[in-house]
């Protein structure tokens, strides 16, 4: 049974816990320049529609667009879509990251 005294004592607790760090925020410019390289790549491949794309290769539209649009994504995320591209991670960043 949990007691008023052991209430207080854990409300304090909690209160005076430490805040965990906060998550390291990217910056917009990075994601743009991510969304960029995605977009360019997809009309390279002869594209011109993200939705084609993203429906020939099992992408949610919707996702993708974000993607290009400078979204955050997932790692896993972009190593699929550097796979679409039939690439490797390290010919992704070769191009269009200083």
């Amino acid at each position: 049974m949990v007691t008023k005294e052991w209430a207080i004592l854990f409300f304090c607790a909690m209160k005076n816990k430490p805040k965990a760090p906060s998550k390291t925020k990217i910056p917009k410019e990075t994601l743009v320049t991510l969304g960029n390289r995605i977009k360019a790549l997809r009309l390279k491949a002869g594209f011109t529609s993200y939705e084609h794309f993203a429906y020939e290769h099992n992408f949610s539209r919707a996702q993708f667009g974000r993607y290009e649009s400078g979204e955050d994504l997932r790692y896993t995320s972009l190593v699929k879509v550097v796979a679409a591209f039939g690439l490797t991670l390290e010919e992704f960043f070769s191009e269009g990251f200083d």
